[in-house]
């Protein structure tokens, strides 16, 4: 029984996280910020959700900005100095969460976008009439 409780207890601490990835995936209607260690076990993640965005206020640049304001805090407690960053999507709120990290005090060692474009593959849907 005890041994159990150790295991437990033991797999509950956080580990230390000197150089990290931090995922943005900036879609149209929110934008979600994850943070992974360099073999991309995720450590923490966050969105405009869960920062208290709801409706159509989490597609904001604003609450992308909040969300990776989080995301970094958090980070930076866990001991993060040196990132990495792949930004994905094509929302809002990719330049505004790229701006609050660079602010942070982060080293960032690169940036690269990571949309995936298609090369001619399946048909688009059809075009929105508002």
């Amino acid at each position: 029984m005890t041994r159990d409780l150790k295991k437990k207890s033991l797999s509950k601490v956080k580990r230390g996280l000197q150089k990290g990835v931090i995922h943005i995936r900036a879609s149209f209607n929110n934008t979600i910020i994850t943070v992974t260690d360099v073999r991309g076990q995720v450590a923490l993640w966050c969105s405009a959700g869960t920062s208290g965005f709801k409706g159509t206020r989490k597609s904001t640049p604003f609450a992308a900005q909040a969300a990776a304001e989080s995301a970094i805090r958090a980070s930076i407690d866990r001991g993060m100095k040196q990132a990495e960053i792949m930004i994905s999507g094509p929302g809002p709120g990719r330049d505004t969460a790229l701006r609050a990290i660079r602010r942070s005090g982060i080293i960032l060692s690169f940036v690269r976008d990571v949309t995936p474009m298609p090369y001619n593959g399946c048909r688009p849907p059809k075009k929105r009439r508002v």
